[in-house]
């Protein structure tokens, strides 16, 4: 699939800031067998005194910003052609639940993909007991490891409430589970600390979902957001896979990874300092078209 993706976040200060400094975590990554980056442009208004682009370490692509000048708003435009490949079928994969933490044990790398740095505390995902004592009470038996994350999955879909009231981007995800209400980084926050109870490795990816209109229905510009599902690693032969608890489904042609972390501290579209007072606004609008199908090579 060819999307043409177009993302615009702005900030509203009260009060002008003297300086400030930002990160930016909001183009897509170039997946070999994935997807691919065709055009990517982020531009940023006003322009910024400083700008450094970076990998950081698990290979999002990140921009750092500074401003050494008075400032009243600032407006992050992201546009990019994206070609998402459609996910390979999978075979159900062999390792029970029982076998993975040898495998774990196994695993000798501690690079950005290692299992090893997906199991513990994190910024935004605690252990609990709750989450875990609600992941053993759902996975029951020793199926695969593949079978235990669509469990969870499903059950949290299931028993959770999609509300954009509920809860906020700093809503501490016991919180968020305990209302079983809150949106897609609620949702995968609790699955992440699901998984990682009963010892499966477990992440956070932001992205874009390709919404579909209803039939009939106009399609409104900007009416998209970003979006958010969790990874998991079901063993050595299988490694990691996507599954998206807010929709119940493993992740497909119509998600767009933009970054892949232990949780959204690691993958924060926007985070920064800035030396002001008052209060700030912020609103977001998210585009994802499919665009013609690419000819030749």
């Amino acid at each position: 699939m060819l999307y043409d993706i177009k993302l615009r976040i702005a900030y509203d200060y009260d009060n002008a800031a003297d300086a400030s400094r930002q990160i930016t975590c909001l183009m897509p990554l170039d997946l070999p067998g994935e997807q691919r980056i065709i055009s990517c442009t982020q531009t940023v208004n006003p322009e910024p005194q400083e700008w450094l682009e970076r990998a950081d370490f698990f290979g999002n692509r990140v921009v750092e910003l500074a401003y050494t000048q008075p400032h009243r708003n600032i407006i992050f435009t992201v546009k990019a052609r994206v070609e998402r490949e459609e996910a390979a079928a999978r075979q159900p994969g062999l390792l029970k639940l029982s076998g993975l933490a040898s495998e774990i044990d196994a695993h000798m790398e501690l690079g950005p993909q290692s299992p090893h740095h997906f199991l513990g505390d994190s910024a935004r995902v605690r252990l609990h007991p709750l989450a875990e004592h609600y992941a053993r009470a759902r996975v029951t038996g020793d199926p695969p490891v593949y079978d235990a994350v669509r469990m969870i999955g499903q059950s949290l879909h299931a028993d959770m409430h999609y509300d954009p009231e509920a809860t906020t981007v700093e809503t501490p995800m016991i919180e968020a589970f305990e209302r079983r209400h809150g949106v897609c980084q609620d949702f995968s926050h609790v699955m992440i600390a699901c998984l990682r109870g009963i010892g499966i490795p477990a992440g956070y990816v932001s992205g874009f979902l390709r919404t579909h209109v209803p039939e009939g229905k106009q399609r409104l510009e900007g009416a998209d957001a970003m979006h958010a599902w969790v990874r998991a690693w079901c063993g050595r032969t299988e490694g990691w896979i996507e599954y998206d608890p807010t929709n119940a489904i493993f992740v497909n042609a119509d998600h767009i990874v933009v970054a892949r972390g232990r949780d959204y501290a690691d993958v924060a579209p926007t985070k920064g300092i800035l030396r002001t007072y008052g209060h700030h606004t912020s609103t977001q609008a998210v585009d994802v078209v499919e665009a013609a199908t690419i000819t030749g090579p």
